[in-house]
């Protein structure tokens, strides 16, 4: 999966670079064959070395694909060693330089990116490396991603396919049980019964609120699981106002014909 996310970038900068195969040759010192499967795909895993190669000669910022690099090696079963000497077979990349409008657009939304991840995914390691994977591949493809006409809509599209591709599902629908109990675990200070009560009314909630359409589960994950003020939703989902509200409205009335009773004015992790 992530070794597809890096190969693309890959392609789509010597698509548009003009090089040949040949020419590429030529500037990494890598034979044809081996780049051939490096950019196909196929065979082996490629070694950081033949990838920087590639990476230096089309231009491409090193740092992010190098970090998706070395988590497609772990998904590839490579080991911490081939992976740190592949590393440090080559050059030392120099400081980070995204462009200042990536950087701004990361720190405003790393964290509803980060807790929205999290409702899904359950621990704090797994969204993060969600979120990390997703901006860097924005930082790849910033280009493109700006001369979109919603770039925050174009962002949040890809987290959420990241997300939605990693979280366990339960009857065709993301599961969100686990973020149910997870949820009640901090109820220390009631009886045992009012704490299964509220285990129980909890996970309808939350099973009510995984069976709504993509936008408005994610409006209302944002909104009721994350805590993210209703006026900062629209500019992180890249929907208008109005859109927002209405898919807040009919998230409401969809939870209560899923589950009648389900309450939407109480956050339910307080």
């Amino acid at each position: 999966m992530t070794h597809r996310t890096w190969l693309e970038p890959l392609r789509s900068r010597l698509a548009a670079s003009g090089l040949t195969l040949d020419d590429l040759v030529g500037l990494s010192g890598y034979s044809k064959t081996r780049l051939s499967e490096l950019l196909r795909g196929k065979g082996y895993y490629p070694g950081w070395s033949i990838t920087y190669s590639v990476v230096k000669a089309l231009d491409v910022p090193p740092w992010p694909l190098r970090r998706l690099w070395t988590a497609a090696a772990r998904e590839a079963e490579k080991d911490d060693k081939w992976i740190k000497d592949g590393i440090y077979s080559v050059q030392p990349l120099g400081p980070e330089n995204p462009p200042v409008a990536h950087r701004g657009f990361k720190e405003v939304m790393n964290h509803p990116y980060t807790a929205y991840a999290k409702t899904f995914l359950q621990t704090d390691g797994r969204a993060a490396r969600v979120v990390a994977e997703t901006f860097d591949i924005l930082w790849l493809n910033w280009d493109k991603a700006t001369s979109s006409s919603n770039t925050p809509r174009h962002a949040w599209s890809l987290l959420r396919a990241k997300v939605m591709a990693r979280a366990e599902t339960h009857d065709g629908h993301p599961d969100l049980r686990a973020a149910a109990m997870r949820t009640e675990a901090v109820a220390k200070s009631v009886s045992s019964d009012e704490y299964l009560d509220r285990i129980t009314r909890m996970a309808a909630f939350f099973e009510a609120v995984s069976r709504l359409s993509d936008d408005q589960l994610d409006v209302t994950v944002l909104r009721f699981l994350c805590h993210i003020h209703e006026d900062a939703v629209p500019g992180i989902v890249g929907l208008p106002p109005v859109i927002t509200h209405s898919l807040h409205h009919h998230a409401r009335g969809a939870l209560q014909d899923l589950h009648p009773g389900t309450e939407t004015n109480a956050h339910p992790q307080e």
